[in-house]
């Protein structure tokens, strides 16, 4: 049974400078939620107990995000705003939060590595903290069915245009099913004339134990960091390794038009804003 969840939160989040200069990239709000907020309610709503946040300097406002905000909530309530009040004490129930600390960032596979003791000698996921997925079904649930049934290690798969192949980790293999792929091949941000595929790993991780010793075993590679992928690559020959299309529609937050897009997506769910938001988008639509 897979219980717990790593979201690493440690990054610096340059991209979305002066605006992450004081406040982490993983807060920015989806409309009026931060985004964080969102991938903790996907692995809640897929039946995770346990949230493990890697987090650095300047990262602990994600956890106080989390905490208990009891004078708060109690000013809201004597001003009337019990909806308010409702939706924090929500918040700071969600979930158990664990917070380690990555002192020195050195990749993903490290700030996963950071987290071998509070997970144990059992499967986990791992979920990129700028990484949403707007599904029915949450993206991690869905993986978790495939864990389930196969017992192996699963990523989330998409195909990506021909530009955005050398940002990612990119796999190929051979189908077993409509969205199952069993893995062959995993390649660290190739060139697009090196990748074998245009199917890339996405925010999404289910993954065995047996990954914490070869992470320790792994040696730096692009960018000098300890790169998931080149450890996944070595699972994979020793367990075998799935990919899955999921269902649903990935935004990435951590880009300035993906988050940009998320904010409009998410606000056009919201029927107190809908109607308001679509109006102004053919008005300025109008204009050009």
């Amino acid at each position: 049974m897979i219980r717990k969840a790593i979201i690493p939160a440690a990054g610096l989040g340059t991209r979305f400078l002066p605006a992450t200069k004081a406040v982490p990239k993983e807060l920015l709000p989806i409309v009026d939620i931060p985004t964080i907020q969102y991938i903790v309610q996907e692995v809640v709503d897929a039946g995770i107990e346990t949230v493990i946040l890697i987090t650095g300097k300047g990262k602990s406002r994600i956890v106080d995000h989390f905490d208990v905000s009891t004078e708060l909530e109690e000013k809201l309530e004597k001003e009337g705003k019990k909806d308010l009040a409702h939706a924090l004490r929500r918040t700071s129930n969600m979930v158990k939060i664990v917070s380690v600390r990555q002192g020195d960032p050195r990749g993903l596979g490290h700030a996963v590595l950071c987290a071998k003791d509070v997970i144990g000698d059992e499967p986990f996921v791992v979920l990129l903290g700028d990484d949403l997925v707007d599904a029915k079904v949450p993206c991690t649930k869905q993986m978790i069915d495939v864990y389930n049934k196969y017992k192996k290690s699963v990523v989330a798969l998409m195909e990506v245009p021909d530009e955005d192949v050398s940002k990612f980790g990119v796999c190929a293999g051979k189908k077993i099913s409509d969205r199952i792929t069993e893995i062959t091949t995993m390649v660290e941000k190739p060139k697009l004339e090196d990748a074998p595929s245009k199917t890339v790993i996405v925010g999404r991780y289910i993954l065995t134990p047996r990954i914490f010793s070869i992470l320790e075993e792994t040696d730096p590679g692009k960018g000098g960091e300890i790169q998931l992928t080149d450890a996944m690559a070595r699972l994979m020959k020793e367990e075998g390794f799935l990919g899955y299309e999921f269902e649903g529609d990935r935004y990435d937050a951590g880009d300035k038009f993906g988050f940009l897009q998320a904010n409009i997506a998410y606000a056009m769910k919201r029927p107190d804003i809908a109607p308001r938001l679509m109006e102004y988008m053919k008005q300025l639509c109008g204009k050009k």
